[in-house]
């Protein structure tokens, strides 16, 4: 698919095709992460704090109850 920046405003927009959209379940409510490596765009739903935070909880939990044991596994 090629597509063409528009004009919007003193800015320029990429439009999203709807059947992309529904695709990738973005919606005009999700919030993206875009980012380049100087030869293209990358653009990823934002992270979550939400589900961050239940997954370091999580993390911590782990490490306290099988973190000692998790290290002896580890060591050999």
């Amino acid at each position: 698919m090629i597509k063409r920046l528009t004009r919007h405003g003193n800015s320029l927009a990429l439009v999203i095709d709807r059947p992309v959209l529904e695709l990738l379940k973005f919606d005009a409510e999700t919030d993206l992460e875009i980012s380049t490596d100087g030869k293209g765009l990358h653009v990823y739903p934002a992270p979550n704090p939400e589900r961050r935070k239940k997954f370091e909880k999580a993390l911590a939990y782990t490490h306290r109850r099988y973190g000692r044991m998790l290290k002896r596994l580890a060591d050999k």
